[in-house]
């Protein structure tokens, strides 16, 4: 969303998923998942089933741990590492959830735009559309019965909804 304001020649449609352009604490599940992505590389895990084990307390929802261990690939002396610096991010979660502009229409992206939202998250309540149009007058809102992971919870439907949206605006 930030690239589509500051920059909007860069972008030619723009699908946030389950995200909003509004400054709102992050979930608590964050720091739960970082804090077991932490565990898995300081076990230096040589199987993704390994690295499962480890990450099952933090969360109990296999495709959710599934698609966080996506993230996994093995390092040098062959052992499995995130590839995102988890030492940056466990640093920087309480600023994910800021949001560069505070007032709604300070900037606007003009392109084709689709926000997926979970019906089951609280990331892109129904208050937060009003503050949506205003940053992206065209968005469009795709409704998918799932929780914020919802591109793991229901793939298929999240397919469908940007596939749809894509060939609607190509």
């Amino acid at each position: 969303m930030t690239v589509a304001l500051r920059s909007p020649t860069l972008v030619s449609a723009l699908v946030p998923v389950d995200n909003s352009p509004v400054k709102a604490p992050l979930g608590s599940d964050f720091r739960k998942y970082v804090n077991g992505m932490l565990e898995i590389e300081a076990a230096k895990v040589t199987k993704q089933s390994e690295a499962d084990k480890i990450l099952a307390p933090h969360e109990q929802s296999v495709p959710i741990r599934q698609f966080l261990l996506t993230n996994l690939i093995r390092a040098d002396e062959g052992h499995l590492k995130f590839r995102v610096p988890l030492n940056v991010l466990s640093k920087s979660l309480d600023e994910m959830a800021d949001f560069p502009w505070h007032e709604p229409g300070e900037v606007q992206y003009d392109g084709p735009t689709l926000f997926v939202r979970g019906t089951k998250s609280r990331y892109v309540r129904d208050e937060m559309i009003p503050a949506i149009k205003k940053f992206f007058p065209t968005a469009e809102i795709a409704d998918i019965d799932a929780g914020h992971w919802l591109i793991s919870e229901k793939p298929e439907d999240f397919r469908h909804a940007v596939v749809n949206f894509l060939k609607k605006h190509a």
